[in-house]
C-alpha cells in the first residue's frame, strides 16, 4: 500500500502517520518501519523522521501469523446462559475479540474460559461466537453464540434489525426536541483511519439509523436514551458528535474536554455510553427474550452529581 502524505499531515512522525494510515498500533508501526517493510520515497527511513508533504510512503504489511485466542481466567458478569447462548455485560474497557497487538485480555479469552469448548466456531479462532460488537470503553449487554446454529439464526435477526439494542448516555449540550431520529451514513474518516465518520456518498458511507430520546436535561448535559436500527461501528459516537452533542468522556470525537469533565476526571474512563437493554429472539425456542442490567456505578455517580447541581 502506498499513502501520500497531505498537508495536514505534514511533520508528523513517520511511525505516527503509518499507524493512523493503516489502523495498526504505533508500536507494530514502529517494528515495520526499522524492518524496512516501510520506505518514503522508494528509501528506508527512521520512525522519528518527520514527514513532508507529498512523500510516498509505501507499507508492507507481512501476512498475519495464524493465531488462536487462548482461555483465560477472567471473572464475567453472566446475565443469562443455556445452551444455546450466553448474555455478558461488559465492563468499560475490556476489548471484545483479539486483534493485532491485543492478544489477551479480551472478552473472548475470558468466554473461551467460562465456556470451554461450547462457542460457535463461525467466527473463526480470533472470534468464536461473537455475532456483534461493542467498543472497548462501552460497557453492556452482548449475546455470544454458543453454536453454529445460534450463530447463524442470531446474525440472519441481526440482519433484518430483529436483535434491539438500548443505550443510555450522557452528552453535551441540550436539545429542542425530546427524541428524534438521526439517519446518516457512516464510513471511514477520509483523513484519520482510526475514526469514523458521517459520509452522505461513496462506497465507504453505510446506512445508519440511530432513534434518541431524552430521558433527563441538566442544562448544557443530557441523559440520552437511545435505540440502535443498525450497527455500525462507533454509530452513536459519530451521530451524537455530527449533531453537537459529543459524548461526554469520548476523547476521539471530542476536541475538547468540558469543564464537568475536567472536574471529575477519576469518573471517567471512556465515553459514558452503556447498553443497557437487548431484546432478542431465542435461536431454538423462538421466544423473545428481554434482558437488562443497571447503568456502571461511575456513570450512575455522575448522575448523582448532575441531579444535585
Amino acid at each position: 500500500m502506498t499513502y501520500t502524505v497531505k498537508s495536514e499531515d505534514k511533520g508528523k512522525r513517520l511511525d505516527a502517520y503509518v499507524a493512523e494510515a493503516t489502523e495498526l498500533s504505533r508500536s507494530a508501526a514502529a517494528k515495520l518501519i526499522e524492518s524496512g517493510d516501510v520506505t518514503v520515497n522508494g528509501k528506508k527511513s527512521e520512525k522519528k523522521y518527520p514527514v513532508k508533504e507529498n512523500d510516498e510512503i509505501a507499507v508492507i504489511i507481512p501476512e498475519a501469523e495464524e493465531y488462536e485466542a487462548q482461555p483465560e481466567n477472567i471473572p464475567l458478569n453472566v446475565v443469562y446462559e443455556d445452551a444455546d447462548i450466553i448474555v455478558i455485560n461488559k465492563p468499560s474497557g475490556m476489548v471484545v475479540h483479539p486483534a493485532p497487538g491485543n492478544y489477551t485480555g479480551t472478552l473472548v479469552n475470558a468466554l473461551l474460559y467460562h465456556c470451554k469448548d461450547s462457542l460457535s466456531g463461525i467466527g473463526g479462532v480470533m472470534r468464536p461466537g461473537i455475532v456483534h460488537r461493542i467498543d472497548k470503553d462501552t460497557s453492556g449487554l452482548l449475546v455470544v453464540a454458543k453454536n453454529d446454529q445460534a450463530h447463524r439464526a442470531l446474525s440472519e435477526e441481526l440482519g433484518y434489525h430483529g436483535i434491539e439494542r438500548e443505550y443510555h448516555a450522557l452528552v453535551r449540550g441540550g436539545f429542542r426536541e425530546p427524541s428524534g431520529t438521526v439517519d446518516l451514513p457512516i464510513g471511514r474518516h477520509p483523513i484519520d483511519r482510526k475514526k469514523m465518520a458521517v459520509i452522505k456518498s461513496g462506497e465507504n458511507a453505510r446506512e445508519a439509523v440511530t432513534h434518541y430520546e431524552v430521558i433527563r436535561a441538566y442544562g448544557q448535559i443530557t441523559y440520552l436514551k437511545l435505540k440502535l436500527e443498525t450497527g455500525r461501528t462507533h454509530q452513536i459516537r459519530v451521530h451524537m458528535s455530527y449533531l453537537g452533542h459529543a459524548l461526554l468522556g469520548d476523547e476521539v470525537y471530542a476536541s475538547t474536554k468540558t469543564l464537568f469533565e475536567k472536574q471529575h476526571a477519576p469518573l471517567f474512563d471512556g465515553q459514558i455510553l452503556h447498553a443497557k437493554k437487548l431484546s432478542l429472539t431465542h435461536p431454538r425456542t423462538n421466544e423473545r427474550m428481554t434482558f437488562e442490567c443497571e447503568l456502571p456505578d461511575n456513570f450512575k455517580k455522575l448522575i448523582e452529581i448532575l441531579e444535585k447541581q
